[in-house]
């Protein structure tokens, strides 16, 4: 298991403590016009050198330094195509300590230099995944709206790729005052390909926040019939221990642990499957 896998089996637990109890916004709020996406006084918080200098607080001091050295030799770059190679190196930089959000600046930075698919495409992935578990809600916030831009950006240049589309369609419920359309785009993808693994995985994360427990059930049953992993059989047990199936869940737990071999959510497993068992 690679060093940005354990990272994400290791934050599953602490996701699904907030998970259910966090609606998606316009399908059960009690204000379903409201939206959070971000302000214009957000948007000029932050750019690529804020979040950047944010960041750099919470890697190793000589990996930070390696980056702002590569930032300074940006600034003086003679050409795009200079610039866009320091900007590659300064990505894989950041992807090497799975930081995410300066990724998403670098790309977007990248593709208006280079206006390619590619790079809108990966400002939306880069933005879309650091916003996820993101405690800052400001930034939460403005990461989403960037996500949508860089999308949206992408689907211009190729309206028929579903990459972009289940990005976008993410993006936009839990982003816009208008979930619907979100999950809307996130079906069409489906409807086109029924085993895109992350379409799928989206809108059963989607079904659990909206306590659409046998959705999300049939929708990571076909995640892990797929490409199954430790993240879509917890939250397939999850699903099953919502609806009282604790048979099905005590086994979609053991499951998750046995591909994951993380002993934070190992032991957390076996606490789950202890109580399930009484």
């Amino acid at each position: 298991m690679n060093t940005k896998q354990i990272i994400v089996i290791v934050v599953v637990v602490a996701l699904m403590g907030g998970l259910l109890a966090r609606p998606i916004k316009g399908l059960v709020d009690a204000n379903p016009g409201t939206t959070e996406s971000g302000s214009a006084e957000s948007s000029s918080a932050y750019n690529l050198r804020s979040v950047s200098d944010i960041t750099k607080q919470s890697i190793h001091a000589s990996l930070a330094q390696e980056i702002t050295a590569l930032e300074e030799k940006m600034v003086q770059a003679n050409g795009d195509d200079e610039r866009l190679a320091l900007l590659e190196q300064l990505a894989q930089k950041w992807d090497d300590v799975a930081k995410f959000a300066p990724q998403g600046f670098i790309y977007e930075e990248m593709a208006e230099i280079s206006p390619k698919f590619e790079y809108w495409l990966k400002a939306g992935d880069a933005y879309r995944t650091a916003y996820t578990n993101l405690q800052d809600t400001a930034m939460s916030a403005e990461l989403n709206r960037l996500a949508i831009r860089s999308y949206e950006k992408a689907t211009q240049l190729d309206e028929n790729n579903l990459d972009a589309k289940t990005g976008l369609g993410a993006a936009m419920v839990t982003g816009t005052g208008n979930p619907m359309a979100g999950i809307a785009l996130l079906q069409e993808v489906v409807a086109k390909d029924p085993k895109n693994i992350q379409a799928n995985k989206t809108l059963g994360l989607f079904s659990l926040q909206s306590r659409q427990f046998d959705k999300a059930i049939e929708r990571f049953n076909t995640v892990v019939e797929l490409s199954p992993d430790a993240e879509s059989y917890f939250y397939l047990a999850t699903g099953y221990e919502n609806i009282g199936l604790k048979n099905e869940a005590i086994a979609a737990f053991q499951k998750s642990k046995e591909l994951a071999s993380d002993p934070t959510l190992s032991q957390f497993i076996d606490r789950r499957v202890e109580e399930l068992s009484k």
